[in-house]
């Protein structure tokens, strides 16, 4: 870390000020590229929501009617296409499976990777996962790439770089973030949330 330090202190003024630039601007995109907003995802929950509702409602009345038929028909293709995105609990293991191999096939060393207590919301879940990987700056953004290729909605926030070390000509050093995947809560999980929520209410 010294010498990386001597390296950067050696250098003009111009280039250390492009240099700290350059590091803010790729830390600020990393955040906002790995980021979704927490209200387009509670929307999408919402949305589903709606959909099966609506679904629902139309099923009983589209058994003797073309258009309610037809109308049923495009709210399951926008309930699938909501639905692909949050998983539910019995697919979320693999999910998280899946993102500590991305890391892998990234070429990082996978130090820590601790779901925590999941947060739940009307109709999902979050479900934050605390990472530590080691590796190089490079695999690191690739790894985050990878996830964010996923079909599934996932956060990537909190990202810091720790404990640089150089090894060869590559910069090896320690990649924290908490990955936050978000899942859609069963009819028995959403009723105990809905009458945690009345008991509050009464209190």
């Amino acid at each position: 870390m010294n010498e990386l330090l001597n390296k950067l202190l050696e250098r003009s003024s111009g280039q250390k000020i492009a240099i700290l630039a350059a590091v803010i601007i790729l830390l600020g995109a990393l955040y906002y590229s790995f980021l979704f907003d927490p209200h387009a995802i509670a929307k999408l929950a919402d949305e589903v929501e709606i959909a099966r509702n609506e679904r629902s409602k139309k099923q009983l009345q589209a058994a003797n009617l073309p258009r309610l038929q037809k109308e049923l028909a495009e709210l399951d293709a926008k309930l699938k296409q909501a639905v692909a995105q949050l998983p539910n609990r019995k697919e979320m293991a693999d999910l998280l499976n899946s993102i500590s191999n991305k890391a892998q096939e990234s070429g990082l060393e996978v130090l820590l990777f601790r779901p925590r207590a999941e947060n739940y919301q009307n109709f999902y879940a979050e479900v934050p996962v605390d990472i530590m990987v080691k590796g190089s700056f490079h695999n690191a953004i690739n790894f985050f790439d990878e996830v964010g290729r996923l079909n599934r909605l996932i956060n990537i926030d909190n990202i810091g770089f720790k404990n640089p070390t150089i090894t060869g000509d590559q910069v090896i050093l320690e990649t924290t973030s908490v990955a936050t995947a978000f899942r859609f809560l069963d009819d028995a999980e959403r009723k105990k949330v809905a009458e945690e929520k009345a008991a509050k209410g009464r209190k």
